[in-house]
């Protein structure tokens, strides 16, 4: 692999003409990524395609982090391991001329698309890292494997990619806190920073499942944002009113039926007991439809 660029030295004064290359392979990732020997600062935005404005705004937030001579990946790769029996991951989109013109005109240098045979050459791994505790609960209750899934692609493109940092979206407050775990237990090499979670004019969060949805199923959706901002508007009564106040929204939300709304210590990523203070998030997730959404928020309980 091409060797790493550490964090510090300076960084490479001559600007350049940004257009990104497309690759599918490893070795072309390589060749594209680490051009020549100069040392600057390299980040990667990892997705599924489907790209949209918070993509985006990742990648911009990268590209601001490693400044214009650093480099910016972003990967594309629809990871089986992370879904489960009846999910969507053949209905799952794929735009992959689209993603690519998006994250040329959000400053990315490299797009890697590569295949299921790249990703996994020997077929689905026998050998896959485990979320452990932090990975049971929440989505991993719903989603059993989910987060081991993640984390073992995670740590493949972390490999590949290597860089400096990495950008996920708080929108995934769960996959975040766990990946962050990870890093720190397993001693990689890489800073993750998480980006706020973008949003329509009407609230909703913007995800590639958000495609999935009729227009009634969009407005029904709403729903689910106003239930955090209710509980955030209520979180210095406490926690037993931030629930009180999102739980008020959803009984009842026509079209929406509920998995979990939680109010959760983002430290251990477990249920934040009446008593906590300080900062939480707070995580609903709920079908609409036959579509699943997430989404969540930070708030300060008093």
């Amino acid at each position: 692999m091409a060797g790493k660029y550490q964090r510090g030295k300076q960084q490479a004064k001559a600007p350049k003409a940004r257009k990104v290359e497309l690759t599918h392979t490893v070795a072309d990732f390589e060749a594209a990524f680490w051009p020549d020997e100069q040392p600057v600062d390299n980040a990667v935005v990892m997705t599924m395609g489907a790209l949209h404005e918070g993509h985006a705004s990742l990648i911009r937030a990268a590209r601001k982090q490693v400044g214009h001579d650093g480099r910016v990946a972003v990967t594309v790769f629809v990871n089986p391991l992370q879904f489960g029996a009846g999910e969507d991951l053949d209905r799952y989109p794929r735009t992959l001329a689209e993603d690519v013109k998006l994250a040329e005109a959000n400053g990315a240098d490299v797009v890697f698309a590569p295949s299921m045979e790249e990703v996994y050459p020997n077929g689905e791994p026998q050998v896959r890292l485990s979320a452990g505790p932090m990975g049971e609960g929440f989505e991993g209750t719903s989603r059993p494997g989910h987060f081991d899934g993640v984390l073992t692609v995670v740590a493949k493109l972390l490999h590949i990619t290597d860089p400096d940092f990495a950008f996920f979206g708080e929108k995934d407050a769960q996959q975040l806190a766990i990946v962050r775990r990870m890093v720190a237990d397993l001693d990689f090499d890489v800073e993750v920073i998480g980006v706020p979670t973008l949003r329509e004019e009407d609230g909703l969060a913007m995800s590639s499942r958000n495609r999935y949805l009729s227009e009634t199923e969009r407005t029904q959706a709403l729903a689910l944002s106003r239930a955090l901002f209710a509980g955030r508007d209520a979180a210095a009564k406490g926690p037993k009113a931030v629930r009180e106040a999102a739980a008020a929204v959803l009984d009842g939300a026509d079209g929406v039926t509920l998995d979990y709304l939680a109010l959760i210590d983002p430290d251990a990523f477990t249920e934040a007991p009446d008593d906590f203070q300080g900062e939480a998030v707070l995580a609903v997730a709920a079908k609409v439809g036959s579509t699943r959404l997430i989404d969540n928020v930070h708030l300060i309980c008093r």
